[in-house]
């Protein structure tokens, strides 16, 4: 297997290579047969929205094509994010989001030949390396949250929030975190 080669992007590099990382989240993903057009263009949708929130940054890597990326953003400090997961917001939390001391992990995909490599563990790092904030988080969707991913974040330090209100509500959306929570 070839050497996989970290770097950062700007922002307009980012925008740049959109269609490059729809094509690795498609292939990372592999959804249901005949979904890929939907879901390539659900992650466009998406990415256009989180490149621009304020302290949007972003990690590959290649070796050397693109083989994997991963990127978030600082929460904005009204809170809005907390809204989309049914999870408990305590009172610190809180005041880490309001005082902007929280990042939110948004993407981390790598393509299945290059898994089991520590890709995905060093696009974290040097993703995270550069943040002082004090909380970060990732909203993980439950279809794509195995056993396995379960038991790399806890290997990474990170903890499952946990959830309110009726299991029902919940299904499908989880929130782990790296840092104060309780």
């Amino acid at each position: 297997m070839a050497e996989v080669y970290l770097r950062r992007l700007t922002r307009w590099q980012a925008e740049q290579q959109r269609e490059a990382f729809a094509d690795v989240y498609v292939s990372a993903y592999h959804g249901a047969a005949g979904a890929e057009y939907r879901d390539r263009i659900g992650f466009l949708r998406r990415f256009e929205q989180h490149v621009r929130h304020d302290g949007f940054d972003m990690t590959v890597a290649d070796a050397p094509d693109l083989v994997g990326c991963a990127y978030g953003f600082r929460l904005e400090r009204d809170g809005a994010w907390w809204a989309d997961f049914p999870v408990e917001v305590t009172s610190q939390t809180e005041e880490l989001t309001a005082s902007g001391r929280v990042f939110a992990l948004t993407e981390l995909m790598v393509l299945p030949e290059h898994r089991r490599s520590g890709v995905a563990t060093r696009l974290g790092d040097l993703l995270l390396s550069r943040h002082s904030q004090d909380l970060v988080v990732a909203g993980v969707d439950e279809r794509r949250c195995s056993a396995g991913i379960r038991e790399l974040l806890r290997a990474w330090g990170w903890k499952e929030l946990p959830v309110t209100g009726p299991v029902a509500e919940v299904r499908g959306r989880e929130v782990w975190a790296r840092g104060p929570v309780r």
